[in-house]
């Protein structure tokens, strides 16, 4: 049977939730299944379990012999016996193999297959076990050698396996093929295609070969050809089994309904002489598999998944009567398989036990069966005892081999001299950060080298151990690194410190003083946040981002606009790009790029960061291209309005897109002519040998050359019919809104040209000023907004305001009649000899203002970093401070801090290495809709379908809104969520004994639940949502989430299961219409699921009985010590803690009369915390659970 929907996490339950296996609660288990199973030295002792007697077998009639545990907790997902031994064969859903010999299911072997995937089918040889996986065939010896490995190709799918003959294996799989093995050669030999794919049951007779597919149908194939020479449509859904025995082929199976599959009870025989469907079969029993047990009469075997075992005859009438039932330790029935010899019959269950059922009490599995080999005991020679104390014990009493070689102890003198290795200077940094605590230092570990090592150097003389010395020992007098003394401090890589209380404690406005929102650096490939800061800061980018609502799951234009709201909301707090970076890693095209970086690639600094964010900037500015071109009104957003631009073209085109003719010109004159766009340029330097004279090139000169781009190359003409030397030039028809300019300075040949430049421009800058310069000069804060303001008082710049300065702030193009482009450095003097921009702009002339420069911080300690300088507009400052003016700011990830305008254009190339630039024309604003029109609507609180396949009405938990209870402003929401982990947490213990968290876990939000407020249904949940994730969980967090293995699988949940995006889209339109959320602790929720709201909207319970400078109090207690609730028995649950945080708001506006009373109610509060540190803050065990699930509000939930 296929089992592909089954979740391999299953295998990683936990033993504590099996209670199944405790032999209190079920009184049929048997206690030989805990045969070699290691209990716990708390738990019950192997004497104290009543041991059954012996079971009575009935002649001719199956009944159970002996039950055993393969691997406890992990799910059994296949069954063989083998051929040529007494022996079952056991594989799990943990790749786990187990091997037991006998009726008496005496454990034989027992190793690891695969270390992730399942084991799909079990093979048994003369010489081995064959054993199936995913995308690998491994053939071993039955003790467990590796006799072949054949490893398939990644994106296979495999499932079933057939042994056509001795030597001859076919696979079949998810895949349109079939692959032919010969295992004496372990190769592929042949390969067939196959015109209905999904084969994963294959059976074989001496006619034809049956492969059964997903689709419901069986093919019969020819034994030499494998051709198709019949099908058989079996069922409409999906096949289950099928077995075959002389003229007869049975099949069981689902089919569809409009609810979905449903297992047939009506099973489908077909004579193989006419090769047509008899009368079905109806049974009983919900049929899983099948068998044919043919001993007197051709009957079969019929099981269900829930135990119930049927034999009937498979032309006959099913009876009732002969109905067996199996009794599973778990849940389920996963597997089930028939010796040769039709005496027994295997079971195989969830909770990984082994049920034996034979109809004899000595079966035998095969007709004639070889012994089995067993392992040898271990023999050890009787040795005297030696008493050591006896200082006259001959020591040739101690047996050893005779032998006439040098014996290592004959070691010579002269290579046993002691040479000790002096030890290494410690780090400069240790000793810079040491703490001094008597004569003891403490200091964090710098990570500059491997854990317990250091290097070994035989020779002092060598260069990299005399470099210690360079170095000094004593920090005394050394305020910096010597690495990083020139890299100013606000520049360096910025860390986030966690404590206890994780981020609460960190002071965020230490390094933000401004109200502009940073991002965090700490999630993966957070590289990209300074890009995403200067996207945020063009303002058309952010207005018509935020408009754009599509239906794709994970759409970076829609993720980009809800960050961006985020960005707006925030008042200086830091923000998450969770959500982005979540879809940006799903995007195929950014993993094809190496956008996509491993967290220890990230952590080490492995990656170019000036590379790789230059094809960010590329890569996203084309997918947003993309993503906003989509006609299709959004169905599953009814919220969401039509696309904005026509088709072939998008809001993002408009802004950065440059029309261009591409002409090539062959040697014998023809020239072909072609039409193309670009979202952004990249810098083409001159010839380096022309930079030893130290010519001067203007920015305005290298940028032209770059656009209008010539080159020699080697083309086809169409003239010539060849490959040609032609000449490839660019002209350029329209120019962009926004120029978007990749300086691409990857190695010391660019940065010398950068550093010549400047040099070249500095002295001319001296020059042209004279004496006037001043050699430092400072400004207050109040003069920022004169800088570069074509009204502002001019005055003399500073030396250091002229160092490592090429870049000009402006830049002039124009349009000629010829189809050629003039572009010049522009001044604000050049606007006094040319008049205003904007009426040059009607003879084709613009002025392209420098709006934002990202760089790449060269830092060998930490890898390096990037930062941009972002010159914020005067509409950005209007909606934070409430002021009109520009100021230019460096973006270092949540560190935001004002600067200089000429510090946004100087480059030190040691330190400081530009790596984009962002112009953009005069009076943009004014070209464009900069209204913001929220596109989520109501109805995205509607009932939607869930993405489980196998969810029913019985599982629902909640009732959607009615038109008639839309939320409105400042109605009561109680919410909670649940979260389980994606990255464990990364800490260090340090030597002091105190743990220090380098990198928080991280978490992800997998279930939402929002309950009524108020009115007749208040305490009903509108929202109750399991979200699906693509990413690896490695921990659900059971205990806390109440999330289990499976419950956001699609495949196998029965919850109501949805993307995280029509979830997040709800949350979104109840902070939009202002609704008050209730909850415990909702400041970690939001955090999670990456939402911003406001502070009024929010009544956090930890926060309302809560005395400063006292510990939080858990929402267990409160509910216990105020409702006189017990809540949280085993694991949590997100409805009864959503609804016991709004009866506790409705407590606090009764014990402080609506916040009248704050006296009174700081008795309380003070009664409370008396009452938990007498408790320890236990609740105490409840005698009978009480809960709101049980309140009656709850029943009309169940009753749905």
């Amino acid at each position: 049977m296929n089992f592909e929907g089954l979740d391999p996490g299953l295998a990683e339950y936990a033993p504590s939730m099996h209670s199944a296996l405790d032999p209190v609660l079920d009184a049929h288990l048997n206690p030989s299944l805990l045969q070699n199973v290691e209990l716990d030295p708390e738990g019950v002792a192997l004497e104290a379990l009543p041991v059954q007697e012996s079971v009575h077998i009935m002649e001719g009639v199956y009944s159970e012999l002996h039950s055993v545990v393969a691997e406890v907790g992990v799910p059994v997902s296949v069954s063989h016996f083998d051929l040529h031994e007494e022996m079952l064969w056991v594989g799990s859903h943990g790749g786990h193999a187990t091997s037991f010999f006998g009726p008496a299911l005496e454990r034989y072997s027992s190793f690891q297959v695969n270390g992730s995937d399942d084991i799909r089918q079990i093979q048994s040889l003369e010489n081995g076990i064959l054993f199936l996986t995913k995308n690998n065939l491994k053939y071993m010896a039955r003790g467990g050698l590796i006799i072949f490995d054949y490893l398939l190709d990644e994106n296979e799918d495999m499932h079933s396996l057939l042994l056509t003959d001795s030597s001859t294996l076919l696979i079949g799989g998810l895949q349109n093929h079939i692959l032919e093995i010969d295992l004496n050669t372990v190769q592929e030999t042949q390969k067939y295609a196959v015109e209905t794919p999904g084969v994963t049951i294959m059976r074989q007779t001496n006619r034809f070969f049956f492969c059964g597919h997903t689709s419901g149908k069986v093919s019969l194939r020819d034994l030499r050809t494998f051709k198709v020479e019949h099908e058989f449509d079996a069922f409409s859904g999906s096949l289950s089994d099928f077995d075959v025995h002389g003229n007869l082929l049975a099949a069981c199976g689902f089919s569809s309904r409009l609810t979905g599959l449903a297992c047939d009870r009506f099973l489908k025989v077909y004579d193989l002489r006419m090769m047509r469907a008899i009368t079905p079969l109806q049974v009983h029993v919900d049929p899983a598999f099948l068998r044919f047990i043919p001993t007197y009469t051709s009957r079969l075997a019929i099981i269900s998944q829930s135990g119930q075992c049927q034999f009937c005859e498979p032309t006959g009438l099913a009876n009732p009567a002969d109905i067996f039932h199996v009794n599973p330790v778990g849940p389920l029935l996963m597997t089930f398989d028939v010796s040769a010899s039709k005496q027994a019959l295997a079971f195989g269950d969830s909770e990984g036990c082994v049920h034996l059922w034979t109809d004899s009490p000595e079966p035998s599995f095969n007709p004639y069966s070889r012994e089995t080999e067993f392992a040898l005991p271990c023999l050890v020679d009787s040795l005297p005892p030696l008493d050591w104390s006896q200082d006259l014990l001959p020591l040739s009493l101690i047996p050893v081999p005779l032998t006439t070689d040098t014996l290592l102890s004959d070691w010579p003198a002269a290579n046993s001299a002691p040479a000790p290795r002096r030890a290494p200077p410690v780090d400069a940094e240790i000793l810079r950060t040491m703490k001094k605590v008597g004569f003891i230092g403490y200091a964090p570990n710098p990570r500059t080298r491997l854990r317990n090592q250091i290097p070994y150097r035989l020779k002092e003389s060598d260069s990299e151990f005399d470099s210690f010395s360079q170095v000094t020992e004593s920090p005394i007098g050394r305020e910096e690194e010597p690495h990083l003394h020139m890299v100013s401090k606000k520049y360096r890589k910025v860390t986030i410190k966690y404590s206890k209380l994780g981020l609460e404690d960190f002071d965020f406005k230490h390094y933000n003083k401004t109200l502009f929102a940073g991002l965090e650096p700490h999630i993966p490939n957070a590289y990209c946040n300074c890009m995403i800061q200067v996207l945020y800061f063009l303002e058309p980018v952010r207005c018509l981002i935020q408009n754009h609502l599509c239906q794709k799951e994970f759409c970076l234009a829609c993720e980009l606009g809800f960050l961006f709201h985020m960005l707006d909301l925030s008042r200086g707090d830091p923000c998450q790009g969770n959500n982005f970076l979540r879809a940006f890693r799903t995007i195929p095209e950014a993993s094809a790029l190496g956008l996509i970086l491993a967290d220890s690639d990230e952590a080490s600094g492995k990656g170019n960061l000036a590379r790789l964010i230059q094809r960010w900037n590329r890569f996203i500015l084309t997918q947003l291209h993309q993503d906003m071109q989509e006609l299709e009104v959004p169905q599953a957003y009814r919220g969401a309005g039509g696309s904005f631009c026509s088709s072939g073209d998008s809001v993002i085109g408009h802004l950065f897109s440059c029309e261009m003719e591409n002409c090539s010109l062959c040697r014998c004159g023809s020239e072909t002519v072609r039409a193309s766009s670009t979202l952004l340029f990249t810098l083409s330097y001159p010839d380096g040998s022309n930079n030893k004279t130290g010519k001067n090139y203007d920015f305005a000169q290298v940028l032209k050359r770059s656009i209008c781009l010539e080159q020699n190359t080697q083309a086809w003409c169409d003239n010539c019919e060849k490959y040609q030397p032609t000449i490839q030039t660019r002209n350029i028809r329209h120019l962009p809104d926004i120029l978007v300019i990749n300086c691409e300075v990857n190695s010391s040949k660019e940065a010398d040209f950068w550093r010549m430049q400047a040099e070249v421009a500095f002295k001319m800058a001296v020059k042209k000023h004279g004496g006037e310069i001043s050699k430092n000069k400072e400004f207050a804060l109040a003069d920022w907004k004169e800088l570069g303001s074509p009204e502002g008082v001019l005055v003399c710049p500073s030396i250091e305001e002229l160092k490592n300065i090429w870049l000009p702030f402006s830049i002039r193009m124009k349009m000629t009649k010829n189809k050629g482009l003039d572009v010049c450095n522009w001044t604000d003097g050049d606007e006094v000899q040319w008049g205003p921009a904007r009426a040059e702009e009607e003879h084709g002339v613009y002025v392209y203002d420098l709006m934002a420069t990202v760089v790449h911080i060269l830092d060998s300690r930490t890898g390096g970093s990037l930062v941009a300088h972002i010159k914020v507009g005067e509409t950005y400052h209007q909606r934070k401070e409430g002021v009109t003016h520009q100021q230019w700011y460096l973006f270092n990830d949540f560190l935001i801090e004002p600067i200089d305008k000429h510090e946004a254009v100087q480059f030190d190339m040691n330190w400081k290495v530009p790596a984009i630039l962002y112009y953009v024309k005069r009076n943009l604003n004014s070209r464009y809709n900069l209204n913001i029109k929220n596109p989520i609507e109501a109805s995205v609180l509607l009932a939607e379908a869930s993405l489980a396949r196998k969810q029913r009405k019985t599982h629902t938990t909640f009732i959607p809104l009615m038109l008639n209870e839309m939320p409105q402003v400042g109605d009561l929401v109680g919410l909670d969520a649940e979260f389980v982990t994606l990255n464990e947490e990364e800490a260090e213990l340090r030597s002091d004994g105190t743990k220090s968290t380098i990198k928080p876990s991280q978490m992800s939000v997998a279930r939402i639940t929002c309950v009524r407020g108020q009115g007749p249904n208040e305490g009903i949940p509108f929202i109750d949502d399991y979200i699906s994730t693509q990413e690896q969980v490695v921990d659900y967090l059971t205990q806390y989430s109440g999330i289990k293995p499976g419950d956001l699988d699609a495949k196998i949940s029965s919850k109501h299961l949805t993307t995280l995006k029509s979830t997040y889209l709800k949350l979104r339109f109840l902070i939009d219409i202002g609704v008050k959320f209730v909850g415990h602790g909702l400041q970690k929720d939001f955090r999670v699921i990456n939402l911003m709201v406001p502070k009024d909207q929010v009544l956090d319970t930890v926060y309302l009985f809560h005395m400063p400078r006292k510990r939080m109090i858990s929402l267990r207690f409160l509910a216990w010590y105020f409702l006189d609730l017990k809540i949280q028995g085993e694991t949590h649950d997100s409805i009864e803690d959503a609804r016991t945080a709004l009866q506790l708001y409705r407590k606090y506006l009764e014990l402080s009369k609506n916040g009248t009373e704050p006296e009174s109610f700081h008795k309380v509060l003070k009664g409370l915390y008396e009452k938990g540190r007498k408790m320890d803050w236990k609740v105490p065990e409840p005698e009978g659970q009480t809960s709101p699930k049980n309140a009656a509000v709850f029943s009309s939930v169940l009753a749905l």
